[in-house]
């Protein structure tokens, strides 16, 4: 949240919604005048009823695109849908490799020499849609999921605001296909 606010984006950010009542993002928004909404996921039965909440607190601030940051809900395929080509997500592995959670632990199990991140637009499939761009981070001798989960969150913080930007100065193209076209000039 504080790396998109630091960027100096060409774009609005009309409001900081979040399913945490404590989320730091929520307080970081406010600091910086920015609205704020909790969605509670607790206080809804069901998914359905809670990304139908969420859609509507979403709606209402009329976004052209929904970019999640630290979002850790798992959403309705009907949701993701409804915000298809406008929603982004990122994600502390170079995917398709360690889709899901401990990515930073499974990277290190499984021997791997690189890990990163991955900005990737959200599909139904979880951390699996097209990729925007993606940071590449050494596995070092010795590491543990503290000192690469580090590494790998500088790059993150870089390659985040690079993609939104992107998306704000229309050099993204998402085909049919589902193949990501970054046009124009270089920034």
């Amino acid at each position: 949240m504080e790396a998109i606010l630091k960027a100096g984006l060409p774009a609005e950010i009309a409001a900081v919604i979040s399913n945490e009542p404590a989320a730091g993002g929520l307080a970081i928004a406010q600091h910086h005048g920015i609205p704020t909404v909790v969605v509670d996921h607790r206080r809804f039965g069901d998914r359905d009823a809670f990304d139908g909440a969420l859609s509507a607190a979403i709606d209402a601030c009329r976004p052209e695109f929904i970019v999640l940051a630290g979002f850790m809900r798992i959403l309705t395929e009907a949701f993701v849908m409804r915000y298809s080509g406008r929603m982004i997500n990122i994600h502390p592995s170079l995917l398709p490799a360690f889709p899901g959670l401990h990515t930073h632990r499974r990277a290190i199990v499984a021997g791997v020499r690189v890990h990163g991140a991955t900005v990737h637009f959200v599909t139904p499939t979880l951390d699996h849609g097209p990729i925007i761009i993606q940071a590449a981070v050494p596995v070092l001798p010795g590491d543990d999921e503290n000192a690469l989960a580090a590494r790998v969150l500088r790059e993150e913080h870089r390659i985040y605001p690079q993609a939104i930007r992107w998306l704000c100065t229309d050099r993204i193209t998402l085909t049919a296909d589902e193949r990501v076209i970054l046009s124009g000039a270089r920034n």
